[in-house]
């Protein structure tokens, strides 16, 4: 599992452990790994080796500038030709500025050094950076982004947010962040994590430190991303004396006469899901059994279904009063509930939901969730802010909130949210939340609780979207089709 921590507790944990260790240990674990990772990187790119290759140091103020100072001295110790841009002269690292020119490098004030290079190090600002890029740094990453350099970020790209990964103006795309210590939330949630490229991990010795801010939770880490084997260990798995009743039931009130794919994808995915039976409760029952004979449905509302471990209710719903009567019973049924689509907008009207429920809205739908409990916010500002807004909604509503998007973020009241490191763009097609709610509603009814399922979920959902899609356009019959597989990829 990757761990993310706030700045805070960075802050505090790098001043604990520097109290322990000489003077100057940690900048220099951080420029070895950054040194290492950019003589990798300068190997596998066109010059092919270190020796000779070009490298440009964008170096802010600070230690973020002092990291890719030390880094660029090392590099030039090996024979790469590496130039300086000092962005803040009068606040450069005196020590990483004194090592470099030992090296052999040099300081450059002209931006053509940074389109012409093979390899650009982003040690503009760190994690105690806040806003946009600055003026004097703009000439020299158009410079880099027009000559095609390999762009390394020192420890995020400058202009993330590292705390929210908002992305308020310019900021360095990267092609790999080489970050220190631990995750940085920005790093793993959209916008920043897009302008992270690939990040790599490196140890600077954080992990000896415990409980370095009074009172955080567990080692203090705000944001989780599930790996291949931790939703493995997770998966429900049907033992020797399992009936289709033991591995729970999931109901679906779903679909309408407008929309009855949408119960068919949904009923689909639970099928998928791990559980021993189906039953759907809801106007699109003929389509339903049509598509999936194995399900056990009726006509009327889930206080009528018959026993079920969980509900599914809202995809394809409308918002009529059969509908509203639908969700205020699959509420009330005292069993957990995912909350989805039209669902969601007649939830935002009661204001408040069952502590056992999964709501999984998107930007559009979150805002009118917010709505109801009185905050104000636009689709911009969701998308812009995701792990602020899932957080918000996750407290108001007393309950965990799955928020889809381009990167989809579980968060419950209390403790660490979760990122979904499998997402798509292939998944951005019609009907594909419906699969979804589908595939959570049938692991709440296998008996994980709201942030596991909402998190197995998402994760084999971006799976089964990339297995599927295979370069082509995605359907979401494709995705349904698809999950089998991606159950199998994730225990492997």
């Amino acid at each position: 599992m990757r761990r993310a921590h706030a700045v805070e507790w960075v802050r505090a944990a790098e001043g604990e452990l520097m109290a322990r260790l000489p003077e100057g240990t940690l900048m220099q674990r951080a420029a070895a790994g950054l040194a290492a990772t950019c003589a990798e990187l300068l190997r596998e790119g066109v010059p092919g080796r270190v020796y000779g290759s070009r490298v440009l140091v964008l170096a802010g103020s600070g230690d973020n500038g002092g990291d890719a100072l030390y880094a660029g001295a090392r590099l030039a110790r090996r024979g790469a030709r590496v130039r300086a841009a000092l962005l803040a002269p009068e606040h450069a690292h005196a020590g990483g500025l004194a090592a470099l020119l030992a090296a052999g490098g040099r300081v450059t004030d002209d931006p053509a050094d940074a389109e012409g290079a093979d390899l650009v190090l982003d040690g503009i600002v760190g994690i105690g950076g806040r806003g946009p890029l600055r003026d004097a740094a703009l000439p020299w990453v158009t410079a880099a982004e027009q000559g095609g350099a390999t762009v390394v970020a020192v420890d995020l790209p400058s202009g993330v947010d590292p705390d929210t990964g908002a992305v308020p103006g310019a900021a360095v795309r990267a092609d790999v962040t080489v970050t220190f210590g631990t995750y940085k939330p920005g790093l793993l949630v959209d916008p920043g994590a897009s302008y992270a490229g690939v990040v790599r991990l490196v140890d600077i010795g954080l992990g000896e430190v415990r409980g370095a801010v009074p009172g955080a939770p567990l080692d203090g880490h705000v944001l989780e991303s599930l790996q291949q084997e931790d939703v493995a260990a997770l998966l429900p798995e049907p033992d020797a004396e399992s009936d289709k009743y033991r591995r729970g039931v999931v109901g679906v009130a779903a679909g309408s006469a407008r929309y009855p794919g949408a119960a068919v994808l949904a009923v689909g995915a639970a099928l998928h899901g791990g559980v021993g039976a189906v039953r759907y409760a809801g106007a699109a029952a003929r389509e339903v059994v049509r598509a999936h004979p194995e399900a056990l449905v009726g006509e009327g509302g889930p206080k009528d279904a018959g026993r079920v471990q969980a509900w599914v209710v809202g995809p394809g719903l409308s918002q009529d009063a059969d509908a509203e009567r639908a969700v205020e019973e699959a509420l009330d049924a005292g069993v957990p509930v995912l909350v989805d689509a039209d669902g969601l907008r007649l939830l935002a009207r009661r204001g408040a939901a069952p502590a056992n429920a999964l709501l999984t809205p998107h930007a559009g739908e979150a805002v009118a969730l917010l709505a109801g409990i009185g905050v104000t916010a636009t689709r911009e500002q969701v998308e812009a802010e995701r792990l602020h807004h899932a957080r918000e909604l996750a407290r108001g509503y007393g309950c965990t909130v799955l928020l889809k998007g381009s990167t989809t973020v579980v968060a419950a009241p209390t403790g660490p949210a979760r990122v979904n490191p499998t997402g798509t763009s292939q998944l951005a097609t019609a009907g594909s939340g419906d699969v979804l709610s589908g595939l959570a509603g049938a692991l709440l009814a296998a008996g994980l609780d709201p942030l596991d399922a909402g998190s197995v979920a998402a994760y084999l959902h971006g799976l089964a979207g990339r297995l599927s899609a295979d370069g082509a356009p995605t359907t979401a019959g494709a995705v349904t089709a698809a999950l089998p597989d991606a159950w199998r990829r994730s225990s492997e």
